[in-house]
């Protein structure tokens, strides 16, 4: 299963900069949970927005420089073959950052999508979720408090299957 994973501001914003604009640890600590031992693809932004690789997942990282190199990890031209690399019995995720989820849209078939209540100046932004393609299947609402400064939703997606017409 292809699972695109995000949290995104009202206003669909995901960062700026190449930076996240909000902390929310218990989102770090979901994503965490849910992506490790997995394969995670993402752009070349994504990655070097990192400190160092995140630990215990393999790292697929698309980009146009041909010659890109990122020791441990698997660089790739396109999101189709991103995806070929990735384990056919196994959950991938999609992480970032916004060209990257536009470009995964169609090839996704779950969202985890983290709604931080709060609207915020971006220079990314995730793709909108059309009702048409996608189901929500899980809502958790998260009240802010001393650890995190915005409310904060947990939402779930699945993509609807198509009715042959």
């Amino acid at each position: 299963m292809i699972t695109m994973i995000a949290a995104a501001a009202e206003n669909r914003a995901l960062g700026k900069d190449n930076q996240l604009v909000w902390h929310l640890p218990n989102d770090f600590k979901r994503f965490k949970n849910l992506t490790t031992d997995h394969h995670i693809i993402m752009g070349r932004k994504t990655f070097e927005s990192f400190p160092k690789p995140l630990p215990n997942r393999t790292h697929i990282i698309i980009t146009r420089q041909t010659s890109y190199q990122a020791e441990g990890c698997i660089v790739v031209g396109s999101i189709e073959e991103a995806i070929e690399k990735c384990p056919k019995n196994e959950d991938a995720f999609i992480i970032g950052g916004g060209e990257i989820y536009n470009l995964a849209m169609p090839f996704a078939d779950k969202i985890e999508l983290t709604v931080v209540h709060h609207l915020f100046e971006a220079d990314a932004f995730f793709p909108e979720i059309k009702t048409e393609d996608w189901e929500l299947i899980n809502s958790d609402f998260q009240a802010k408090d001393d650890k995190h400064l915005y409310d904060y939703t947990f939402e779930t997606y699945i993509k609807k299957q198509k009715t042959p017409q």
